[in-house]
């Protein structure tokens, strides 16, 4: 249930939307720490989680001497990152190496450490999102390179696959034996809380791709990484949607968050029909109160989902809808 956030209108009057430098990271522990503890007086079933959108992106990438450039977005109260193109040709990939020595992996280390001793006793730590396979390519020469370099130079998009799953394991490894799992699970922006340690991988180089490009290019991947942990959540946009069915056949995964898009329905509007492809995976989705309140009142809400209500007018109303859903029966 998302209310109006003190937090959120004081982080949007100093941070206006656009390109930014890289944040002070006590800034953000404190954004973290005002936002999380606001919600204390909202009585739902979410998780108070920080988010390490500062390295979301574009750590994978500046951990090989990427150009990393940040985003402030207002609405949500980051500062996410991503990364211009690595190589100007693949006669440059053999000089790329990874060291933990590296400035952005101190950098990560020391992002770690402040928000685990700030949020201590307060609030968890989500995992944050893999940069692993296509996507990684993408990072190295940008996205239309990258789709005609699978026709092309295949030997050299297995090369980069290779070393973006050694990066991310070596990253997301580091993630948990900093960060101490919240009863023995890991928290999430998209399912809130998952048992043992659960990673967060991206398919969206495959949106706009067959379903047959995915099985041959993107599930090995994602397979794999999730094999070194206890599994994994991903999300898929409005664009990508047919790939829901072949997604939630991932050996591993937990989760899948369904977003919305310009120019597709909302997933919420079409739920029934999305959840009837994943079977039993759970899902997530985003809704506005006045719908989903519409859909309560009328017993009209899809099982195995958890819904990100957006415009709660307040923290009352938000509990008073909570009261007649933890009633709700189908």
């Amino acid at each position: 249930m998302n209310a109006p956030s003190r937090a959120l209108a004081d982080f949007a009057a100093k941070h206006p939307a656009g390109f930014c430098q890289y944040p002070d990271i006590q800034q953000r522990v404190e954004f973290w720490d005002a936002y999380t503890r606001e919600r204390t007086n909202i009585y739902d079933d979410s998780i108070p989680t920080a988010y390490l959108s500062e390295m979301d992106q574009g750590l994978y990438g500046g951990l090989l001497g990427g150009e990393v450039r940040f985003l402030s977005d207002p609405g949500t109260g980051w500062i996410s990152s991503m990364v211009a193109p690595i190589l100007s040709d693949w006669s440059q990939f053999d000089n790329l190496s990874f060291s933990t020595e590296h400035k952005w992996f101190r950098r990560y280390l020391k992002q770690l450490k402040a928000f685990v001793e700030k949020s201590r006793g307060k609030f968890g730590i989500s995992h944050f999102v893999l940069i692993n396979g296509l996507n990684f390519v993408f990072e190295l020469v940008g996205a239309t390179q990258t789709y005609m370099d699978i026709e092309e130079r295949p030997e050299m998009i297995h090369k980069a696959i290779d070393l973006a799953h050694n990066i991310n394991l070596h990253v997301q490894r580091t993630f948990f034996e900093m960060v101490p799992l919240i009863s023995g699970g890991t928290c999430s922006n998209f399912a809130q809380w998952l048992p043992g340690k659960i990673v967060s991988e991206s398919i969206d180089p495959f949106h706009m791709t067959s379903v047959d490009y995915f099985e041959k290019w993107g599930r090995e991947p994602v397979e794999k990484i999730f094999a070194h942990f206890d599994g994994g959540v991903t999300h898929i946009h409005a664009n990508g949607r047919h790939l829901l069915k072949a997604a939630s056949t991932l050996k591993g995964l937990k989760a899948i968050y369904l977003g919305d898009d310009t120019g597709f329905p909302p997933a919420f509007e079409v739920l029934p029909d999305l959840k009837a492809q994943v079977n039993d995976t759970p899902v997530a989705c985003s809704v506005s109160f006045p719908d989903f309140h519409q859909a309560l009142k009328e017993h009209r809400l899809t099982g195995g989902t958890f819904y990100n209500v957006t415009d709660v007018p307040d923290a009352n109303t938000a509990n008073k809808c909570m009261d007649l859903l933890r009633n709700y029966r189908p």
